[in-house]
């Protein structure tokens, strides 16, 4: 089962310009890819993700359901659950790279230096 067909993630509305001096990347993402390992198969949710995000600058991921918009957020976060995992790439915030993060380091920079907010909190997987 693939999933990954027509879903790139791509910045094609930054307010961010080319060569601009004051510009500062606050989050790099980087060939990211998480799958999931089911019985059915391999599904990639995220398969080779790549964008920046600057200093004051907003990033809207769009896209159909079930297209990894979620998944690709839950994976910066670290909080992808079994059966899914993140197989390779770099997530880069404010020059760390999160995914070599010890998991009580990354724990406490959730809700303080980073955090994703659920269209409906109420149905997240955390709530």
């Amino acid at each position: 089962m693939d999933s990954t067909e027509n879903n790139e993630i791509k910045n094609t509305n930054s307010t961010h310009l080319e060569g601009e001096e004051d510009s500062e990347v606050l989050i790099e993402v980087k060939n990211l890819t998480t799958y999931f390992y089911t019985e059915e198969g391999v599904v990639k949710a995220v398969d080779g993700v790549s964008f920046d995000i600057f200093k004051d600058e907003v990033l809207g991921l769009v896209g159909e359901t079930g297209c990894g918009k979620s998944v690709t957020a839950l994976s910066i976060l670290r909080l992808v659950r079994t059966p899914g995992k993140i197989v390779s790439g770099s997530i880069n915030f404010q020059g760390i790279n999160l995914l070599e993060l010890p998991k009580e380091v990354m724990r406490k920079q959730r809700g303080k230096n980073i955090t994703m907010i659920f269209q409906d909190p109420l149905k997240s997987p955390f709530a």
